[in-house]
């Protein structure tokens, strides 16, 4: 472990054990300022997109559809209200690949759901009990589980923002809250335990949809691995943190299984990675080239 991971490490010792109203704060401080430099951006240059850590001077008109407007409001209301992510042009990716999807053979996965702010939007918008599809949504609902990270991540502090995450309620602490949100629709299944321990218990042999994001490469490479052949031809796979500054470890582990199965991600500059689970004919065609899916690991 390096000096600046061993030094992150202590500092998020230091902050997980304070008081949670005075992290709280601490994380308000931290987080509002860079708020502020977005807003900022999009005072000063109206009609640019600034969040999430993007700033864009392309056209994003999605914004202003009702129906996004309405999927998004729907996943906010997972978050209990308040839009703490403001994410949306990583929920308009995700729609999007819903709505894509929707059209498939098979169900939805999401591993590593938290409160359900995506699922709940995605759900929202596609009209869920209409659609004849179950949303099997796994998620241990208490953090990261230490026996499922890689060593740089631990000495990295992952198991230290988990528990700072915890504390501070950007993970979600316990199923009930999530369960009372997926109240309105029926054809849902919450799983609660750890991937890949509770891969097992998704009874479907075809899906169409599957969003990874657990913050950790062990349980995503696993999950991606276990619902590969179940993936119906055309199938999307959505991986929330692949193209996130400080997710190496994901990027690189879920590249070396990429170019393994012969199928490219691709990097999207809302930090996330997108793959398209091919025919048959065009599997065929992939696997005779080698997959140059690995960027420049310098941050």
């Amino acid at each position: 472990m390096g000096k600046s991971s061993s030094t992150a490490s202590i500092k998020l010792q230091w902050l997980t054990s304070m008081p949670q109203w005075l992290v709280r704060t601490i994380v308000s401080l931290v987080v509002w300022p860079l708020r502020g430099f977005y807003w900022f951006v999009r005072t000063l240059l109206p009609g640019v997109y600034a969040n999430d850590q993007l700033i864009s001077f392309h056209r994003h008109e999605f914004m202003n559809d009702p129906v996004f407007q309405r999927a998004y409001g729907r996943g906010v209301r997972a978050l209990g209200g308040t839009d703490f992510y403001q994410w949306p042009w990583r929920v308009h990716i995700g729609l999007w690949a819903a709505t894509n999807a929707s059209h498939l053979e098979g169900d939805f996965v999401e591993c590593g759901v938290n409160y359900g702010f995506l699922s709940s939007a995605i759900m929202e918008q596609l009209n869920w009990d209409h659609l004849g599809k179950t949303f099997y949504l796994l998620d241990t609902f208490a953090g990261i589980d230490p026996r499922f990270i890689t060593e740089v991540e631990r000495g990295a502090g992952a198991m230290n923002k988990s528990q700072a995450a915890l504390q501070f309620g950007a993970y979600v602490n316990g199923a009930e809250r999530v369960r009372a949100n997926f109240a309105q629709w029926h054809n849902q299944r919450i799983i609660v335990g750890t991937v890949p321990e509770t891969l097992n218990q998704v009874d479907t042999t075809a899906v169409a949809f599957l969003h990874i994001d657990m913050n950790c490469a062990p349980p995503e490479v696993a999950a991606l691995q276990y619902f590969w052949p179940r993936l119906t031809p055309g199938a999307i796979v959505l991986l929330d943190d692949y193209a996130q500054r400080g997710f190496d470890e994901q990027r690189l582990a879920m590249d070396e299984l990429a170019n393994k199965l012969g199928v490219p991600i691709c990097a999207l500059p809302t930090g996330q990675g997108l793959i398209i689970k091919p025919t048959p004919a065009h599997a065929d065609a992939t696997h005779t080239t080698p997959i140059p899916n690995h960027q420049a690991t310098n941050n």
